[in-house]
């Protein structure tokens, strides 16, 4: 036989056998086993501390009787504020502890309110967690760790292994639940030093879900408390999720905290219609009080989709008009140490800063305090815008 014979017959038998070859089952090979889930860490011999002992900051009205300890709102607003405010108030956002320690591991044993530890647009941990900062040796506020619940009770380590030291440290309380008891654990032998709520005159911020948090990772990085750190002064959170609509209720409870400035940013829960009609009446509710404190006014934050959507852009543009009118008015009345945010800028240009086109990722969150920080600092340094 010739070879091109040979080649005419043999070859479609071979190239038969190699595409067999390469369509055949894989040899089969064993499972995969899934990677061990790291142990939780056994407790070690622990001396607690009951944070009511020494208290703490973001809890305004603290001679008020409260029907909570960790309740925002004192028990006189029950029944004067809106059932939906109440119920918001019961969330522990903005409270912050602080205390120093040369332990080289912290525990918190906590109880919620809620069984429900997060909604759609919120993590568990920001929801119902913990969130530990320190001061590190240039006297910055660093972040270390949270807690990661898993249930109404939580007991567990924050954070391990240390570098030694004493050091101050910060506990961000949640933003979406409420507390009804909070202790810390460190080591007997280690020093623990309660630190009592700062004395100065805290910055006031009465608002929206976006005040209340939604949709930071974790709770100290709402824009109210970044720029806490940032001026190193108590905040008060007021933000209450769906219902930031300046209420005068709500405006009888703010004329009783001796602020270092008033920030009212409630229009992504109105219309320019309500804008209107209450932005005046406020400020004026607020001045009778505090004749020079300082007032912020902000503009509503465009939605980050809303430069596809024509409806909801002309909406955020007759908000902003309307919150103008009332400042121009005030400002032509001679109301004082009056301030203005505008809102196009504070969850940027790229439709990045927002989870749901509506509330601040971490991102949104971050630029919101660039925008605010510059007029704040005017705000507290009595100038005048």
């Amino acid at each position: 036989m010739s070879l091109r014979c040979f080649l005419t017959l043999c070859t479609p038998l071979v190239l038969s056998a190699l595409a067999f070859a390469q369509n055949a089952a894989p040899e089969p090979t064993a499972p995969r086993s899934a990677p061990p889930a790291a142990a939780a860490p056994v407790e070690p011999t622990l001396a607690w501390h009951d944070v009511t002992a020494w208290g703490v900051e973001g809890r305004a009205w603290g001679d008020k009787e409260r029907k909570r300890w960790f309740d925002r709102l004192p028990a006189v607003a029950d029944g004067r504020v809106t059932p939906a405010v109440w119920n918001l108030s019961r969330d522990s956002v903005g409270m912050m502890v602080r205390f120093k320690t040369d332990a080289v591991v912290i525990w918190a044993d906590y109880t919620l309110l809620n069984s429900r530890l997060n909604g759609a647009n919120m993590t568990p941990i920001a929801s119902s967690g913990l969130d530990l900062y320190a001061r590190n040796a240039e006297g910055a506020w660093r972040w270390v760790g949270v807690t990661r619940p898993e249930g109404k009770t939580v007991r567990q380590e924050i954070i391990g292994g240390l570098a030694p030291g004493l050091r101050e440290y910060a506990v961000y309380l949640p933003l979406r639940n409420g507390i009804e008891s909070l202790s810390l654990g460190v080591p007997p032998s280690a020093t623990f030093e309660p630190l009592a709520p700062r004395a100065e005159k805290p910055i006031v911020f009465y608002g929206t879900s976006i005040t209340h948090g939604a949709s930071a990772s974790r709770p100290g990085m709402v824009h109210t408390a970044i720029l806490g750190r940032r001026f190193d002064r108590p905040v008060v959170n007021l933000g209450f999720s769906g219902n930031g609509r300046m209420d005068a209720a709500v405006g009888e409870l703010l004329v009783a905290i001796d602020a270092s400035v008033f920030v009212i940013d409630c229009l992504p829960n109105m219309g320019a219609a309500l804008v209107r009609e209450r932005t005046v009446p406020l400020v004026n509710q607020l001045r009778a009080v505090h004749p020079t404190t300082p007032i912020v006014l902000v503009e509503d934050r465009r939605y980050t989709n809303s430069w596809i959507q024509p409806n909801r852009d002309k909406g955020h543009t007759a908000n902003h008009a309307a919150l103008r009118e009332a400042y121009d008015q005030l400002k032509a009345a001679g109301v004082p140490q009056l301030f203005y945010i505008p809102g196009d800028d504070l969850l940027g240009h790229d439709g990045e800063g927002a989870i749901d086109g509506s509330h601040p990722n971490d991102l949104g969150f971050l630029r919101q305090a660039d925008v605010m920080e510059p007029i704040l600092r005017s705000a507290l340094a009595g100038q005048r815008d």
